[in-house]
């Protein structure tokens, strides 16, 4: 970790404008400046008229010019202030914030500038999307994540099929990354048990999610609560509450697939997708976050089985075509076996277009970095921008958003950056 992201940038954010606090600091080292001043003179009269010991000769460093004593003297009372303060404020602090181990200016400009920041909606589920949302919550709290509820395999799938309701999956992902503690309470939300009667492969976040559905009387409802006792920076709310099913046509092929879980191990190229049953209505919140946002951003995440079960709710179709908001799809770092097989960034966005019409997609956020050292699996390659890329008014933009430890993933920073900066032109 860098100089720049351990010290300087924390420290630059106590001067960001609208938190309230540089007047107060300003009258602060006001103070203890004059009260040093105040006590400074009172010793010079003490030391000029009392007869001392020849010990505070050296103990006031008199043997040393006057401009050097005082920066013998004045820096390490300067640490010691502001050391005291630290631990001062650690302590105080310590009894009113309970778990959460977020560095208080992370909090402060939570509460005092991310909640003034632009209303950004994120449409799609899995990883991708929860790699967007913990970059993008360092820079905005309206943050609204709309995700997919055609999730049928493992403990998704398996809660689905036992209690009848929408899978819990993605939307855990959703709120650990969404979470003002991730430490601590992303390990509990993914925390998957590898044994016992029933239990084995189920992760705690969606059992989780589960009771809170039976107590409350409603999966949305669950979401909400979910969000309040992990302090989240923003909203997760379903495309739909219907009961859906995603299949797929594979080109050239006479067969589909049913079901999500199954449409990835059939190894053919996907002609199209659509949802069992066809056009459910979509949730009210998820049309009204779209067409209140300053910025919606469709992915990254799995293309036929993330983003594409949203863009198949005619209601959120809709009001996409009908907002004037720019709309950005960020494309996946690489693509995904069984899923997107040699495709091109253009085939990817002639995938969506296919589905939702032309028009809609304002800009294309690609990675254009490659990390030397990563070499793609047999069947996986790069996504990159080629020169075929020239459908009409969209804005193909550029930039480093790997991850160099994944290098198959963004990077949540680089990535957060890239969307706020495209945001910053259009508000």
């Amino acid at each position: 970790m860098s100089f720049t992201s351990l010290f300087l940038r924390p420290a630059l954010r106590w001067l960001t404008p609208g938190l309230g606090i540089k007047r107060w600091l300003l009258l602060m080292t006001a103070g203890i400046a004059m009260l040093g001043l105040g006590v400074g003179f009172v010793l010079v009269e003490i030391y000029r008229d009392a007869t001392l010991p020849n010990v505070f000769y050296y103990l006031t460093l008199q043997f040393v010019p006057r401009l050097a004593r005082a920066v013998l003297i004045g820096i390490p009372g300067v640490g010691f202030l502001l050391f005291g303060l630290y631990k001062f404020n650690q302590s105080l602090l310590s009894a009113v914030r309970g778990t959460n181990t977020q560095p208080i200016m992370e909090q402060i400009w939570q509460r005092r500038i991310g909640v003034n920041g632009p209303r950004i909606v994120a449409i799609g589920g899995g990883h991708g999307l929860a790699a967007l949302l913990r970059g993008v919550k360092r820079h905005t709290s309206n943050i609204t994540a709309i995700v997919t509820v055609a999730d049928d395999g493992g403990s998704s799938g398996r809660l689905r099929r036992d209690l009848g309701m929408l899978p819990p999956g993605d939307f855990r992902m959703c709120i650990a990354a969404l979470a003002d503690d991730e430490s601590l309470v992303t390990q509990l939300m993914q925390y998957r048990f590898g044994g016992g009667d029933g239990l084995a492969g189920h992760s705690f976040g969606n059992l989780f999610i589960a009771a809170l559905a039976q107590i409350t009387g409603s999966f949305e409802r669950a979401l909400e609560e979910s969000g309040r006792v992990v302090a989240s920076a923003g909203r997760i709310i379903p495309s739909t509450l219907s009961d859906v099913v995603l299949c797929a046509e594979f080109r050239g092929a006479v067969a589909y697939a049913r079901g999500e879980s199954s449409i990835g191990k059939q190894g053919l190229p996907i002609e199209r997708v659509w949802l069992e049953p066809q056009d459910p209505p979509a949730y009210p919140g998820a049309v009204k976050a779209i067409l209140d946002a300053d910025l919606i951003v469709l992915g990254p995440g799995s293309l036929w089985t993330s983003i594409m079960p949203n863009l198949l709710v005619p209601g959120l179709v809709d009001a996409l075509r009908q907002v004037r908001t720019p709309i950005i799809y960020v494309a996946n770092i690489t693509t995904e076996r069984g899923e997107t097989d040699h495709f091109t960034l253009a085939d990817h966005i002639d995938a969506i277009e296919r589905h939702i019409g032309r028009d809609v997609v304002d800009y294309v956020l690609v990675n254009n970095h490659a990390v030397p050292t990563f070499t793609p699996p047999v069947g996986v390659e790069m996504v990159q921008a080629g020169s075929e890329l020239t459908q009409g008014g969209m804005h193909l933009l550029c930039a480093d958003l790997v991850s160099d430890s994944e290098p198959w993933r963004h990077n949540s920073a680089k990535l957060a950056t890239a969307i706020m900066e495209i945001s910053s032109r259009s508000i």
